[in-house]
């Protein structure tokens, strides 16, 4: 058993990988913010002596042993999977191209959400061919909002956002805007988004408001040896927020008409209102008029909403929006993704205010 006095100082991993029992995982539970359930668990790596996982991993590349101790990890996760739910386990995307992390991931990844680490990418374009072929093999792909913002093309299953984020996001204008970026991201790309190290009441209200989908951290359960379940009063509280948002009113009844328009067809002088669609058949940008000149202008479809938001959510989540898009109207979707119709952002006040 290796063992470790100095929390700080980095060590040779050999001994480790010489005895792979001294690597344990622990989990910590994965919460749908909708409804409290819990949807799967993070795996985390525990080593021997009082190190963390960090200073293992950085002694790991210094000894240029970055690789097997990766794969090590990922064998020891994958090996014992929960029996219903999603198991999360992070990689470094640099290392998806070794031999030995390779191997470890030659196993069924259905059920698998590979988060990927805000590190370096040192070859884009191999990249994006792994994950898609990781993807093809079953697995989810969760990417850090910073590694989306550099490689975009990602195709990103969950979105994460970063515990430097979520930390002060109830109350701080400017982590609010990006968070609302980050979901109008998700929303195009048909992802949903993660916030992790979640710690404190605060900042789980910030991610309600925010809209954000799936949380996990300290205040929503603890790590644990086996799949255990979140904390029992955040459960309680998330779905007595449900039931509440059940009996409120939600954005069908304040739906306008619109068009939709996709690439290819010869009809593209509808007259506006009309929301442009991408090739996957998604909301990609408004044509509208400006009420002041009667122009014709386009705009990004900066937020979609499902027809079962709350008022109050739907207006929180529209008045989030950079400020050129702020009062755009927004287009809303029904269950399978179609585009149903547009709200405005007016009409969604008037509501509010109403209740």
């Amino acid at each position: 058993m290796t063992d470790l006095y100095e929390p700080t100082a980095r060590t040779d991993c050999r001994p480790l990988l010489a005895d792979p029992d001294d690597l344990t995982v622990v989990h910590s539970p994965v919460v749908d913010l909708a409804d409290g359930s819990v949807t799967g668990w993070a795996a985390a790596p525990r080593f021997p002596g009082t190190a963390t996982p960090e200073v293992w991993f950085a002694a790991a590349h210094d000894a240029g042993l970055a690789a097997p101790l990766q794969a090590l990890l990922l064998q020891t996760a994958l090996a014992r999977r929960p029996a219903a739910g999603r198991l999360h386990v992070a990689v470094d995307p640099w290392l998806l191209g070794a031999p030995v992390v390779h191997t470890a991931l030659r196993v069924p990844l259905r059920g698998v959400v590979l988060e990927l680490t805000d590190t370096n990418v040192d070859d884009d374009a191999a990249l994006l061919r792994r994950c898609s072929v990781l993807r093809e093999r079953g697995a989810a792909l969760a990417v850090p909002a910073a590694l989306l913002h550099r490689l975009p093309q990602l195709p990103a299953d969950v979105v994460l956002l970063p515990p430097a984020l979520v930390a002060g996001l109830a109350g701080d204008a400017r982590r609010t805007a990006v968070a609302a970026g980050v979901l109008a991201y998700a929303a195009a790309a048909g992802a949903t988004v993660l916030a992790d190290g979640v710690e404190t009441d605060a900042e789980l209200q910030g991610l309600l408001a925010a809209g954000v989908h799936a949380a996990r951290g300290w205040l929503l359960g603890p790590t644990a040896a086996g799949y255990g379940p979140a904390t029992p009063r955040v459960v309680r509280a998330l779905r007595t927020r449900a039931q509440r948002a059940g009996t409120e009113a939600t954005v069908t009844g304040l739906l306008r008409p619109v068009r939709t328009w996709s690439p290819g067809r010869d009809d593209r002088q509808l007259t506006p209102p009309v929301v442009v669609l991408d090739d996957d058949g998604r909301p990609a940008t408004l044509s509208l008029v400006d009420p002041r000149t009667g122009a014709w202008f386009e705009s990004p479809a900066a937020l979609v909403l499902p027809v079962d938001t709350p008022v109050g959510e739907a207006l929180h989540r529209a008045l989030a929006r950079r400020p050129a898009v702020r009062f755009d109207p927004v287009p809303c979707t029904d269950a399978t993704g179609v585009v149903v119709g547009l709200v405005r952002v007016e009409d969604l006040a008037g509501a509010a205010a109403a209740g």
